[in-house]
């Protein structure tokens, strides 16, 4: 019996490693994947789909869409025209009125946007501090409404000289705010209770103790009135104008919402209590397994949240409002500022930058008002960049960035569940 041995076999051809991606192309993929240029292009989606809300709604488009097949460029010019009108509107009211004398009147624009931005990026600020540690508060306009009627109760009959009248009401408002959102917190740390039903709850209760209360003599009502108003605020109260009479919008308030944003990113980002408030908005069970009091934790963010509601209702009672207030204080600052977080993705300065566009808007709203556009049009673009933020897959499909690597998984195991089902 022979044995055959087995025919020699060709060596295989060496294969070099894939060389990898150039480190251009993966950079450039990693910032579009990013959240910046997401936020950033999820603006230019609200802004084209709010353009063509407009152009749908002028009457020189309808008129001109009514011979559309005959002379489609009449509809499409008076389209532009729209749309050009009242973006420029926008910009004239909200950051620059090119249409002004002089170059102070003009900028007095931008000075009624940052007005307009001090309570909501305030109140932005308290909602992020609370999503960042896990909890949804939604109670930011009961804390703006009890703070300013806090410090009003407490602090405009003491008849104090500026330099400590001043200080001391807005110390008020943030004690305030803070008790009033710091009940929710002690309630959701001792009895387990959800923070939605909690702080919606109390926005009612304290619309209607603030209204009770300016309508009752001898509480906050005004003397010699029947009307549901309070004092003025104390001349020493109210915060001094940043740039002089001539720009009434920006004062004081807007410099304590800077040093406000800075101390809630160096709070949530750089210090040690920040560092337990990011674990437990993370993981709560492994925060408590690493030693981390996670009622405490509660508390403690829904402390700051409420005085930060607080510094809002301060801006309004010591800045915008200051002849007197009723339960409509807040504004509907209160439920913006939910948006306002959202939109600055609990970040601190991402709150900021959020808060400025959302006071450009507001400012820019009576300037598209004049243009013709209705106001509430403004409540539809806000709407349109929340959805927009809200659902980055749908803003990196319609502008065709790279996929997410999540975005990616999710796709290859649907892809493999169908797989299996067939």
């Amino acid at each position: 019996m022979t044995e055959t041995t087995p025919a020699p076999q060709a060596p295989r051809p060496h294969t070099a490693p894939a060389a990898p991606p150039p480190r251009g192309s993966v950079l450039l993929r990693e910032i579009l994947r990013g959240s910046i240029v997401t936020t950033v292009l999820a603006l230019v989606a609200a802004f084209v789909v709010g353009g063509v809300l407009i152009a749908f709604t002028d009457e020189d488009v309808a008129a001109a869409s009514g011979y559309f097949f005959a002379r489609p460029a009449d509809t499409l010019s008076a389209a532009w025209n729209a749309v050009v009108a009242g973006y420029d509107a926008l910009f004239r009211g909200a950051i620059y009125n090119t249409r002004a004398d002089d170059f102070l009147t003009g900028i007095r624009s931008l000075t009624n946007t940052l007005g307009a931005a001090a309570p909501l990026i305030a109140a932005g600020l308290g909602v992020a501090v609370a999503f960042r540690v896990g909890l949804f508060n939604i109670g930011a306009q009961g804390q703006i409404v009890f703070g300013a009627a806090f410090t009003a109760l407490l602090t405009f009959q003491l008849d104090l000289p500026a330099a400590l009248q001043l200080p001391v009401t807005l110390a008020g408002g943030l004690i305030g705010g803070a008790i009033w959102a710091g009940i929710a917190g002690l309630l959701k740390a001792r009895t387990g209770a959800h923070e939605v039903i909690l702080t919606i709850m109390l926005n009612y209760v304290g619309v209607l103790l603030v209204e009770w209360m300016v309508s009752t003599q001898g509480v906050l009502q005004k003397a010699g009135t029947t009307q549901p108003i309070t004092e003025a605020t104390p001349a020493g109260a109210v915060f001094p104008d940043l740039l002089g009479p001539r720009f009434p919008n920006l004062d004081l308030g807007f410099v304590i919402v800077v040093l406000a944003t800075v101390f809630v990113w160096w709070l949530l980002e750089h210090s040690a209590l920040g560092l337990r408030m990011r674990a437990v908005g993370e993981n709560p069970s492994a925060a408590r397994t690493a030693g981390i009091s996670v009622p405490r934790v509660y508390v403690y963010a829904m402390l700051f949240a409420g005085a930060l509601a607080g510094l809002a209702g301060m801006n309004q009672i010591q800045g915008a409002v200051t002849t007197g207030f009723n339960s409509h204080i807040d504004a509907g600052f209160g439920f913006d500022a939910i948006t306002v977080a959202l939109l600055g993705r609990s970040r601190a300065w991402g709150t900021f930058a959020a808060g400025l566009l959302f006071g450009a808007l507001k400012a820019g709203a009576y300037q598209m008002q004049a243009a013709g556009i209705p106001i509430d049009f403004v409540l539809v673009v806000q709407a349109l960049v929340v959805l927009f933020v809200a659902a980055p897959p749908l803003v990196r499909t319609i502008f065709f960035l790279p996929k997410s690597e999540a975005e990616k998984s999710a796709r290859a195991r649907a892809k493999a569940a169908r797989k299996a089902v067939a």
